[in-house]
């Protein structure tokens, strides 16, 4: 599967952005982060972007912030998951039938990737997309992933708009979306915890089915 070098230098404000990350916490993971579970996996989770102190500090998606304490409660309530999380990359944590990647793999400043940085990236969301043989479903956290999942299945998002708990069948492949787990969305009630829930739960309910 193809992956982005630990030193990716495609998208020139990305790569400055990780290089001054490096020499204000040079024992941060400060890299592209890797995708985060096994490649059996029926279900696909894509999130935006590694946060600042989550996963470029501890180079595994959502690991060490507000989003990933959502995310992996609720995957470990539906047995998406097994073990505790404890917010660090070695917490014996194991994902079950479940991988997590992002549609941009480094930092972006302020938590915002640009267009060209979404474009430039799409290619490792497309190989992931591809390098999954039991793939049936995806859920995207947020417009951005889901466009670009979108985009990176060949289609148009106009086609298959965003939506909180919207349900789409994309050649085969279930797509579910969901706001993303920030804490600025949970704060702000843009998005509870049942509301997050029950994307989860309607996705495994008609994996089952």
């Amino acid at each position: 599967m193809r992956v982005p070098a630990a030193d990716c230098a495609i998208c020139p404000r990305l790569a400055a952005f990780r290089s001054a990350q490096r020499k204000a916490y040079p024992d941060w993971f400060n890299a592209p982060v890797p995708s985060f579970g096994p490649l059996h996996a029926w279900l696909l989770v894509v999130g935006l972007a590694p946060g600042l102190k989550g996963a470029n500090r501890t180079g595994r998606p959502f690991t060490g912030d507000y989003a990933g304490d959502l995310l992996y409660s609720t995957l470990l309530r539906h047995g998406l998951a097994q073990g505790r999380y404890q917010a660090s990359a070695d917490d014996g944590l194991n994902l079950r039938g479940c991988r997590i990647a992002n549609a941009v793999r480094c930092l972006p400043p302020q938590n915002k990737p640009i267009g060209r940085e979404i474009i430039a990236c799409r290619d490792f969301l497309a190989a992931e997309l591809t390098g999954l043989p039991k793939l049936r479903a995806v859920v995207t956290l947020g417009r951005i992933a889901h466009d670009s999942t979108v985009r990176a299945l060949g289609h148009r998002p106009n086609a298959v708009p965003f939506g909180h708990g919207a349900i789409h069948v994309i050649d085969g492949l279930t797509v579910a979306s969901s706001y993303h787990c920030s804490r600025y969305n949970t704060q702000t009630g843009r998005l509870t915890p049942a509301m997050f829930d029950s994307v989860f739960a309607a996705v495994v309910e008609r994996a089952a089915g």
